[in-house]
This record gives C-alpha cells, structure tokens and sequence, in this order.
C-alpha cells in the first residue's frame, strides 16, 4: 500500500492542471486507488494523547514530504502545491524495467522506455539504427546526459546489443555533437576520435564514412570562443558516423538517391561527353573520348550532407508540444536527412530503429520510407506531441494508458 499510494501522489501532481490543495490531493489518490470515502474519513487515536488521525491521509502527506525534499513539488500558498519545473521532467521520465508502448502503426512502434530494457531484449534482424545520443555537454539537457570521461562507455553500451542483432548488411548511424570543447579551453574535445576507436573495436563494426551535415541555419557559436574571445570558427557542420558489420555485403546502394542532373550536365550528356581523352593529375585519372555521354537516371550524391535544419514537420511537432504545454526535444535534426539516410542504407520492410527516439524523426521518415521501425525513448513529454507528424492518413494508436500519465 505504501509504494502504491506513493505513485499514486506522485501521479495527482502529474495530472493536475495547476497548484492543488491538500484535499484535491486526497480525493484524486483515492479515485486512482479505489479507495472509499470511510478510508478517508475513518480516524483512530494516536500516540499519548489519543489525537484522532486518519492514517490514509497522513501517509499521503509523508509522500508528499518525500517529493518536496527531493525538489518534486513546491508550496504556492497555504495548503496549496505543485510541480517544479524539475519535477515536470523527472515525474514523465520513465523508470528501469517500466517499458510502455506509446503508439503504434502498422509499421511500427514508439516505446516509452530506456534503450537497454528493450534492445537488451529483442531478437530480431536490425537492418539500420540511426540515432543521435544525448550530446555531452557542460550543462546536461533536460533527459540527463553523462559527462564527456563516461560518455564513450554510455554510447558503446546503448548500442552494443543493437550490433548484437545487426544483418549481416546492416548499419549503424550517429549523429553527434561536433561543438564540444576541453572545459575552459578553445580546444576541441577528441572525444569523436575516441568514440568511434570504441565502436570499431569493441563492437566489431567497421567504420564506412563520416559524413558532415551541414546546418546553415545552425546558430553561431561556440559563443565564447567565436564571438567573444575570436579564436575559433562558427560551428555550422555535424558529423554522422556510419559504422557497418559487413562492408562487403553492406546494404547501401547510392541508386535509391540519386539527385537530378544539372541542366548544364544533361546538355553535356546531350551532347556527346567529353569531346577527346584528357589526362588529370598527372596520370591519375583519364577521361576518355565520348565519356559521360550516355544518359543517367541522376547523378550519385556527394558525401556532406547540406540539409537545412528548419524542417516542417519539425516545425508541426514543436507548435503541438506548446499547445500542449510541454517543452520539445531540443536537439533534433531535420526529418529530409533521416530519410535521406534510411533510403540509402536500407531496403523497404527492413527494421530500422532509434534508440534515442526524442521527436521520433527516424520514426517518421520510416513511415514514409515502407520501413518497419522501433524506437525508444525515456521522456513523456517528447513523445507525447509526435503525433502531429504523422501523416493522416497513417494507421496510428495511440495507448490510453499513455496518455494518462499526464
């Protein structure tokens, strides 16, 4: 009864609208417990002097203690209480060994869990896993994020089963922060460098590319360093590491995004090619007579990826999160560079997932693509606005249960 009343209070805060008093406290605990009007009302004599007590609602009020000294709750007035801004975040975050389903298509589904209690589990051919782990910063994001000394062994170990269950053509994907610094320092972290060492060889994968996203609409910084002090560059690119188990039997075929032709490179094709046989870096590489002249379905894309950051269905997802009153994933990127990436390193009904799901962007892009997918994410509140960017058509469900956490 203890540990179920605890959740409960824990739950009257989470599903208020605002400040509640003590006896709103009461009445919603014992809606949610089933408890009757004689519990809450019953008293027995206490201690010395035989004061009647309810014991029901004193333990509420224990519970309630507990989370005003652990910075959950907060006092508004007499009587009166409600969440912090912490508790908010750590109220919606989902506890070890606590896996919810959010919602489900027909493709896939969105888990309301941590990473290792459903990857640990699975046991199914993962075809590509594209993620963007919480990026090591001096001042962590809402989700929690570790320090830079133990973030290596946080991203190996969240991905390691997921190698684990990786086709032999399979792929993994990783966005990752390239504007972190050696704290006090205009010196870059090699933290990358050592990242990708650990994946290679404690995963056993391979690495295949480091492909730079561009962000023009990233905003300028590092601040300090750029803006203030003039001793770096503004930042405007991110790596995304590919890691492959199998290169020579890798899944990834340029074919499925090819770009169109310039207009200046179809006329030259028009044309007839090359007109003669020209030699180019002292004999590196020839180009033959009539070269490029026969037609093409597009031209192979180079690899930096210059995908803008400012994303409409980023845009959906970050209007419904205000509407609901809930702080978006702050960290996303850009919906065209997730299906970008699926379409090239997977192939229609292959299972693609995210570990580190945020606004359910490789999700989406899936969806889009005819992949199945799987995600995992540990926040509530960045699951919750998703389903503005699905399409509408989608076969989507939402799980009640869910829901009402809030």
């Amino acid at each position: 009864m203890q540990l179920s009343l605890f959740d409960q209070v824990k739950s009257a805060f989470t599903q208020a609208s605002g400040p509640i008093t003590n006896e709103e406290l009461y009445q919603a605990v014992a809606r949610k417990a089933g408890l009757s009007d004689d519990e809450l009302s019953e008293k027995v004599p206490i201690g010395k002097s035989g004061q009647p007590v309810n014991l029901v609602k004193r333990r509420l009020r224990w519970h309630q203690q507990t989370l005003k000294q652990q910075g959950i709750i907060a006092r508004t007035g007499r009587g009166r209480w409600e969440l912090t801004k912490k508790g908010k975040i750590e109220l919606r975050k989902i506890q070890p060994r606590s896996t919810m389903v959010a919602f489900s298509t027909e493709l896939g589904a969105a888990l309301w869990s941590l990473s290792d209690d459903v990857f640990d589990a699975l046991d199914a051919p993962i075809t590509l896993a594209l993620t963007s782990p919480p990026y090591p910063l001096a001042r962590s994001r809402a989700y929690g994020n570790p320090s830079v000394n133990e973030y290596i062994e946080f991203v190996v170990e969240s991905l390691r089963p997921i190698a684990a269950n990786l086709e032999r053509g399979g792929s993994i994907c990783l966005n990752v922060s390239n504007d972190i610094f050696e704290p006090g320092s205009p010196a870059r972290s090699i933290y990358r460098e050592k990242l990708v060492i650990a994946i290679v060889e404690e995963l056993g994968l391979w690495k295949m590319d480091e492909l730079p996203w561009i962000n023009r609409c990233k905003p300028p910084g590092p601040v300090r360093y750029a803006s203030i002090e003039r001793n770096q560059l503004n930042v405007t690119w991110e790596p995304v590491y590919w890691f492959a188990k199998d290169p020579a039997h890798v899944k990834a075929d340029n074919r499925r995004v090819l770009l169109p032709h310039t207009e200046q490179h179809r006329r030259y094709m028009e044309s007839g090619g090359a007109r003669s046989a020209v030699v180019h870096s002292d004999g590196a590489y020839r180009t033959r007579a009539g070269a490029y002249s026969n037609p093409t379905p597009g031209r192979i894309p180079r690899n930096v990826l210059d995908f803008t950051h400012n994303c409409p269905s980023q845009q959906l997802y970050k209007r419904h999160a205000r509407e609901l009153g809930l702080a978006p994933h702050g960290a996303p990127f850009p919906l065209v560079l997730a299906t970008f990436l699926i379409r090239f390193l997977s192939e229609p009904g292959d299972l693609v997932v995210d570990p580190f799901a945020g606004s359910c962007t490789v999700g989406v892009g899936a969806e889009q693509e005819g992949r199945r997918w799987l995600l995992t994410e540990c926040m509530w509140d960045y699951l919750r606005p998703v389903v503005a960017r699905f399409r509408p058509d989608a076969d989507f469900t939402w799980n009640s249960e869910f829901l009402e956490v809030a």
